[in-house]
């Protein structure tokens, strides 16, 4: 009877044990979880933002270069696209579209040198860099966020807990060409020099 009742004892502790160590487990990978969500949703905000530059940008463009309207639909559908993307996957591709349209709008404006003098093309030229620039931090944030989430559920002991608690690897991560991390530019100083679109993100 003694002999059964350390067994029991032993039994109970390794499931006390056992326990603990999932509830540690479970309570990290929650935190972790929402720090993806929380740097996901800085990214979708400035992604919003450039969203809600681009139609004065194209206005301002249209006014004098309105012939280009197969650069204005493109950029037309790739921003209804990312408008309408709901998950961070399809918000990703969205904008690795949007990337590219935007690009080629921004060729465009080497064919027009009235743009390059116009005061409100430039004020939204400057508005769209800052937010581009945002969107790179933002977007680093989110990815080192990220792969912080999948290492640890990936190791052990959270590798062993992370399917009962209900926590799967992600793996939502931007990725994109050197080129399409920096914001667009269009060389002021030079007539007909051309600055290539970004590539798109992955």
């Amino acid at each position: 009877m003694g002999k059964a009742l350390i067994v029991i004892v032993v039994i109970l502790i390794v499931l006390l044990m056992f326990g603990g160590m999932y509830v540690s487990a479970k309570n990290e990978m929650v935190s972790k979880n929402e720090a993806v969500k929380s740097t996901w949703s800085q990214v979708d905000v400035v992604l919003q933002r450039r969203a809600d530059l681009i139609p004065n940008l194209v206005e301002t463009v249209k006014g004098i270069a309105g012939q280009e309207q197969a650069v204005f639909g493109e950029i037309a559908r790739a921003r209804s696209a990312l408008l309408s993307a709901k998950t961070p996957q399809d918000k990703i591709a969205a904008n690795g579209q949007l990337d590219g349209a935007l690009g080629r709008l921004l060729l465009v404006v080497e064919n027009y040198p009235q743009l390059r003098s116009s005061e409100n093309f430039m004020r939204l030229q400057d508005e769209l860099a800052g937010t581009e620039n945002r969107i790179a931090v933002e977007r680093r944030r989110y990815n080192e966020t990220l792969q912080d989430y999948n290492t640890y559920i990936g190791q052990f002991p959270a590798s062993f807990f992370a399917g009962f608690a209900g926590f799967n690897r992600n793996d939502a991560y931007f990725t994109a060409s050197e080129g399409s991390r920096q914001a667009p530019k269009v060389n002021f100083g030079q007539p007909g020099a051309q600055t290539p679109a970004p590539a798109p993100a992955k």
